[in-house]
Order: C-alpha cells, then sequence, then structure tokens
C-alpha cells in the first residue's frame, strides 16, 4: 500500500522487484490528486497487480483496506505537524508487518544546496519554488523520533539517508516478538 503514491514509481519499482524475485504481489497505490492518479494508471498499464484508488489519508477505513506494508515517499511533508499523528495512527492500523517513510530532512544545507541545484537544473519557477518549500516543510530526527512517540505498539529505525532524506522504518513488536 503505497500512501501518496503520486504517478505511481515507487509502486512499479515494487511490482518490477517482485516479479524478479519471484513474488505475487497485490499493490494499491492512494492518493487524493486526481490527475496524479490518471497519469499513475497510465504507466502502470502493464503492471495488473496494481490498483489506484483516490482517497483521503486523513478519513482512511482501516477496516476497509489492509495491507503488509506500507510506504509513504516524500508525502509527510505535505501535512500539518498537528495532522501527522492522525495519519500515522490509522497507518499503524493498516499495516500487518511494518511501515517504511521516506521523506525530506530540513536543513539550512539541503536548502541552500537546492537553491543551486534548481537554478541550474529545474526549469520552471514553480518547481523550484515547491522545491524550497518541501525542504522548509521536511523534518528534523528529534522532530520524527517525538512523532514516533505516538506510536508505542510499534519499534521504529530512523536513519538518514543521501540527498537529505530520513528513511523511517516501523515494525509491529508483535512481528518483532515472533522472530526474536
Amino acid at each position: 500500500l503505497d500512501m501518496g503514491c503520486g504517478d505511481g514509481t515507487m509502486l512499479k519499482k515494487v511490482a518490477i522487484w517482485a516479479r524478479k524475485e519471484g513474488f505475487k504481489v497485490d499493490c494499491i497505490g492512494i492518493d487524493f490528486n486526481e490527475k496524479g492518479l490518471d497519469l499513475a494508471r497510465k504507466a502502470s498499464a502493464d503492471f495488473p497487480e496494481i490498483q489506484y484508488m483516490k482517497q483521503d489519508i486523513l478519513t482512511l477505513r482501516p477496516e476497509k483496506l489492509k495491507c503488509d506494508i506500507l510506504i509513504c515517499t516524500l508525502t509527510m511533508h505535505h501535512f500539518y505537524d498537528e495532522e501527522i499523528p492522525i495519519f500515522l495512527e490509522q497507518f499503524a492500523k493498516l499495516a500487518h508487518i511494518g511501515i517504511v517513510i521516506n521523506d525530506l530532512q530540513r536543513s539550512p544545507v539541503a536548502y541552500h544546496l537546492f537553491r543551486v541545484f534548481s537554478a541550474i537544473f529545474v526549469r520552471t519557477k514553480i518547481a523550484k519554488h515547491d522545491g524550497l518549500v518541501s525542504v522548509r516543510r521536511g523534518f528534523t530526527k528529534p522532530e520524527l523520533i517525538a512523532f514516533s512517540k505516538s506510536l508505542p505498539s510499534m519499534e521504529h529505525d530512523i536513519r538518514w539517508k543521501w540527498a537529505f532524506r530520513y528513511v523511517w522504518v516501523m515494525r509491529t513488536k508483535r512481528l518483532t516478538e515472533i522472530y526474536e
């Protein structure tokens, strides 16, 4: 289950990996932007294992949608801080095994590097502006740790990755206990 799936890029990567490894997967992309979902459906025409749904992350019905693993890539920074615990709680109800969130690190270095990078490589003013806004709305590790406190039923691992990102992996404690 990919929350904030955008154009479906991550789900296609998951489907390609699963095919190579011989796994059968059913992938669902959730997004609120119908234009993005239309692009995703067209780009995923050769992937029958992927479906897309228009849904507001904040009003999900966990009893209607379950998954083993939930991913959320570059989506969390689009929400207000007070909304994040709401959807994290929803995510925990949806995911049987775990959750992987990949989002931006907020830092002055990332901001200034993006300004330089975008001046050379990003063509439109709106894309430059949106990129800078996204970096400003990213997260610090202490902020992610504070959000993690709202999910004591999960085991949390938050790591910095190159290109000023954090990967936050949450595993259900019931799963961790099985393998220990």
